[in-house]
């Protein structure tokens, strides 16, 4: 979007001359609204546009070369018709359909179920022969009836019908006066249209000559008529009565394309040549708008009178806005040179507006309301007044201009000097009481002393001791002192001799006094008090302390450098911060007063330099960069209402920044499900506006959403926001609007889904659960596994353990066993060989005393021999020592004797004993000895035992014995000598 703001610096009411005309004409308005100029490079668009309307939204339509073109105060959107065709016109219904007209082409356009604008043709409507329809007009509706026209034909559209209304002449004009539809042929001249027809009305010869460009409702019974070039006219039922105008020379000249009724007596009138006229009821024009003006071109083909009461015109080549029913006008008072302004004050029915270069001046008339209004002759340059005008003061009704040349008075359209040779920024009365006898001046070089006498100002001199350049200062009357600022020297205060004519003492407050530092000072007197503002906040003056404290009443304020604060007569104080204007309005709210802010004016107003003028709430001026700024305060509180804000588009974007329409702007009033997208889609960009042209500037949003954002974002003028990869969830997106005084819009919401991915779906999350139910599952199985092997094995361990004590008790008690088996084998060994050792001797014994016995003869000898024989004998015969052996045997093997006795219990103690003696492998003789028998005997019992004990001759007996242990019987061993000296 460009902005234009009158490039050719024209007087804010100076006389227009028209080509052809011959005669003057003039605006009286003081200043001129805000041009806004829209190209075809800013809408992306053709270059000529033909026709306006806007919806109930708000939101504004453009039938243009290259299509339907919207715009919503901050996006502009090109719809093209099927057949890439021009569109010559636009009307809306009440039901919010958009119908157009282009070239062979009629239809309509509505939002489809994503809230996109589509096309629907009505072309197919018409019969064969009557589709070639060449440019379609113009579009007027009237309840359910729509109609279109062609030069050859009017088409009537009803309930999905289309009826064709044809003439043998020329349909020139057909437009819509209050509830009625009013149509114009060639030939036969007005037509109105009644139950169904079209009827005539009016055929003055002049309709025969001239084209219709439009009808206005005028009076009760009156209706305005327009043509292209003869002028105005006043239709009175069938009658066609000439409306004299001023202009009607410039209306015959350039031709009346287009009109529109602005209301409160005023008629807008747009020309193919000389741009647009804006008339009173009476026809006398009052302001005149083009080129010059600022427009892009005066060749209008519509008018279009927004919500807002602001006027926008399409254009041969753009569009241009202009804000007709702002609070905002500018004044250039030099057309031939950009000015900037310094100053401003009206005096005595004139406003003065001191520039760069010099001083202007225009008369003013000031109405009952408060109003001025400039008169017919526009501004003059007062004589004597080049070079810069640093500003204007009053004093004892005097007007005084601070030049850089010196100290002057205004007299209308002179000055007189009241000293020269030393700039001058301003002056200051040293008392309250009319008339002020001295003025102070700051200036270049220090303070300047000013007398009054002979109903004149004097010079008095130089204010001694004072050489600073004092731009900023004030004069305190109780302590007959000056305080002065110096931006990069601190605060002073001046305290002066009685006769003000010298500097008795200066007193520094830069340092030690209150203040933060001795840079960026500014000192103003407010509301009966002294201020000094620094970037860290406003301070005012503590006589008490004789120092600077925080001003509380101004805490809104802190953290803003302010370069300039003015009191208005009301007691609001108007403030300028790094070129951005605003007031603290204490009557709008009851204790702090409220801050608003002029966002329209940002950068605007000139800086370094800055001033402001309050002549009264509907007139506060500006000086700025190019001439002045005038703001209707009243009005612009007033005006500014409560905002609206629309959504105007949800995009939800992949990874690869391809591009969904989720809602294309315009909401569908059929039910609607919840959006929700895949979650591929999960970036979205939310556009939005505020359809408020005039406060475009100072229209703020603020939006969050629910579901990822906290709290609402920070007041801001971006009207789009993105969001990147969201999580899969619910979530409402809402934004709010704000103008400049803090009115807020309603809360606009969308709510949609983004879904899961398929990882994440619920039946994902079933089987995820089943997978680790199972997996739990195999993993408590797996566990059981590990803890059964590991208890396995540690139960193995504690049975290898287990075993390896039992072996080690095993063979201890082995060990044990052994060494008593040892032992016992030992001692039985002992026995058996003391046995057979006995048995010997007893043998031999025997054998001898047989011997002897033999050689004796004597019969009592014989007798002692045979009874010591029966003696040996009988000793031989006792059972003590095989008691002993077998008591030693049974230890030595345990069992044997009643294993073997199981086995075979036919057994005799005899053999039993032999058993046991070949048991322990004993040879024949040492067995005969021990039972004392012959060797023979012993064979002979071996052999019947064999017998009893039923082994086979390969069975070795000792083998065989040795099985009886406690393990219980075995099988014989292999077969061997029975006998270990004859092996039988």
């Amino acid at each position: 979007m460009t902005v234009r703001l009158m490039i050719r610096r024209l007087f804010t009411a100076v006389f227009f001359f028209f080509s052809g005309a011959g005669e003057l004409v003039a605006q009286n308005s003081l200043g001129l609204p805000h041009i806004i100029n829209y190209n075809n490079s800013t809408y992306k668009g053709g270059r000529q546009n033909w026709s306006i309307a806007q919806d109930k939204d708000g939101i504004l339509y453009f039938g243009n070369n290259e299509g339907l073109l919207t715009f919503d105060g901050r996006y502009w959107q090109l719809y093209p018709l099927p057949n890439a065709t021009v569109v010559r016109s636009v009307a809306i219904a009440g039901n919010g359909t958009i119908y157009v007209g282009g070239q062979d082409e009629i239809g309509y356009f509505t939002p489809d179920e994503l809230g996109v604008l589509s096309y629907h043709s009505l072309i197919h409507l018409l019969p064969e022969s009557e589709r070639s329809l060449s440019d379609v007009w113009d579009i007027e509706i009237l309840g359910e009836n729509v109609f279109f026209r062609t030069t050859t034909r009017i088409l009537h559209y009803f309930n999905g019908r289309m009826r064709v209304d044809k003439t043998p002449a020329t349909w020139h004009f057909l437009g819509k006066a209050g509830d009625k539809i009013y149509a114009q042929n060639g030939s036969e001249g007005l037509f109105v249209y009644e139950n169904q027809l079209w009827k005539p009305l009016a055929n003055h010869p002049s309709l025969k000559e001239n084209t219709v460009s439009s009808i206005l409702p005028y009076g009760r019974d009156t209706l305005l008529v327009t043509t292209l070039k003869a002028g105005l006219f006043h239709l009175v039922k069938d009658q066609l009565i000439p409306f004299k105008t001023e202009i009607d020379a410039l209306l015959h000249t350039h031709r009346v394309y287009c009109s529109k009724d602005l209301g409160k007596g005023r008629l807008a009138l747009g020309t193919t040549s000389s741009g647009l006229f804006i008339t009173d009821h009476r026809g006398q024009l009052s302001q005149k708008f083009s080129y010059e003006q600022g427009l892009q071109n005066n060749y209008i083909r519509d008018i279009f009178l927004d919500r807002d009461n602001n006027l926008w015109l399409a254009l041969d080549y753009g569009i241009d806005y202009i804000s007709l029913n702002s609070a905002i006008h500018y004044i250039y008072p030099d057309k031939e040179n950009p000015v900037s302004s310094f100053g401003v004050r009206i005096f005595r029915q004139n406003l003065y507006i001191g520039t760069s270069n010099g001083l202007y001046f225009s008369p003013v008339i000031t109405d009952g309301n408060g109003q001025i209004r400039q008169s017919d002759s526009g501004f003059r340059k007062v004589a004597g007044s080049d070079g810069q005008v640093w500003g204007l003061g009053e004093a004892n009704n005097r007007l005084l201009m601070s030049h850089e040349d010196g100290g002057f008075e205004v007299n209308e359209h002179s000055v007189i000097p009241i000293y020269k040779g030393t700039g001058t920024w301003q002056f200051r009365e040293t008392s309250r009481v009319l008339p002020v006898k001295n003025l102070i001046a700051g200036t270049y070089n220090g303070l300047n002393l000013l007398s009054f006498s002979d109903n004149r100002f004097l010079h008095e001199g130089h204010i001694g001791n004072s050489s600073e350049s004092l731009r900023f200062i004030h004069y305190d009357e109780l302590t007959r002192s000056v305080w002065a600022s110096h931006p990069n020297r601190g605060i002073f205060r001046f305290l002066l001799s009685e006769d003000l004519k010298k500097v008795s003492r200066v007193v520094d407050y830069s340092t030690g006094k209150g203040l933060p530092s001795v840079l960026h000072n500014y000192l103003f007197y407010i509301r009966n008090t002294l201020l000094v503002t620094h970037p860290e906040g406003v301070f005012e003056y503590d006589r008490t302390s004789d120092t600077f404290r925080p001003a509380p009443l101004y805490d809104a304020l802190k953290g803003q450098p302010v370069q300039y604060m003015t009191e208005g007569p009301d007691g609001n104080v108007w403030f300028i911060t790094h070129k951005k204007p605003g007031v603290l309005d204490f009557k709008r709210s009851a204790g702090r007063p409220s801050v608003i802010y002029f966002p329209e004016l940002n950068a605007k107003v000139l800086g370094g330099f800055e001033s402001v003028y309050i002549y009264n709430d509907e007139n506060v001026f500006f000086g700025a960069e190019k001439g002045v700024i005038v703001v209707n305060y009243r009005f612009y509180q007033e005006k500014n209402r409560k905002p609206d804000v629309l959504l105007r588009g949800v995009r939800a974007i992949d990874h690869q920044r391809q591009e969904k329409i989720l809602f294309g702007g315009y909401p569908d009033t059929r039910p609607q499900e919840k959006t929700s997208v895949k979650y591929t889609f999960n970036s979205f960009q939310f556009m939005f506006t505020a359809p408020l042209y005039d406060q475009h500037d100072n229209i703020l949003f603020s939006y969050m959403l629910e579901g990822s954002d906290k709290t609402w974002s920070a007041w801001n003028n971006r009207s789009e926001k993105e969001y990147t990869n969201l999580p899969a969830g619910n979530y409402v997106f809402k934004v709010k609007s704000r103008n400049g005084i803090g009115n807020e819009s309603n809360v606009v919401s969308y709510a949609f889904t983004v879904r899961p991915p398929w990882f994440a779906t619920t039946f994902s999350y079933s089987v995820y659960l089943i997978l680790f139910l199972f997996l739990l599952y195999y993993l408590l199985l797996l566990q059981n596994r590990k803890l059964k092997q590991k208890h396995d094995h540690e139960l193995h361990l504690q049975q290898l353990e287990l075993q390896k004590k039992e072996k080690e008790v095993m063979q201890l008690r082995n060990d044990k066993l052994q060494a008593d088996i040892s032992f016992k084998d030992k001692e039985l060994a002992n026995m058996t060989m003391h046995l057979v050792q006995r048995g010997e001797i007893l043998s031999k014994i025997k054998e001898n005393v047989v011997d002897i016995l033999k050689k004796q003869e004597q019969s009592s000898t014989k007798f002692n021999f045979r009874q010591l024989l029966r003696l040996i004998k009988d000793a031989e015969r006792t059972n003590e020592d095989w008691e002993q052996f077998n008591r030693n045997f049974n230890n030595a093997h345990e069992d044997f004797f009643l294993l073997l006795k199981e086995e075979h219990p036919d057994l005799t103690s005899h053999e039993l004993r032999l058993c046991a003696l070949l048991r322990m492998n004993l040879l024949s003789k040492e067995i005969a000895q021990i039972m004392h028998v012959s060797v023979k005997a012993v064979e002979i019992s071996r052999y019947r035992l064999r017998k009893k004990l039923k082994l086979e001759p390969d069975v070795n007996l000792h083998d065989y014995l040795s099985q009886y242990t406690r393990n219980g019987l075995k099988k014989a061993g292999p077969t061997g000598s029975d006998d270990p000296e004859t092996g039988s």
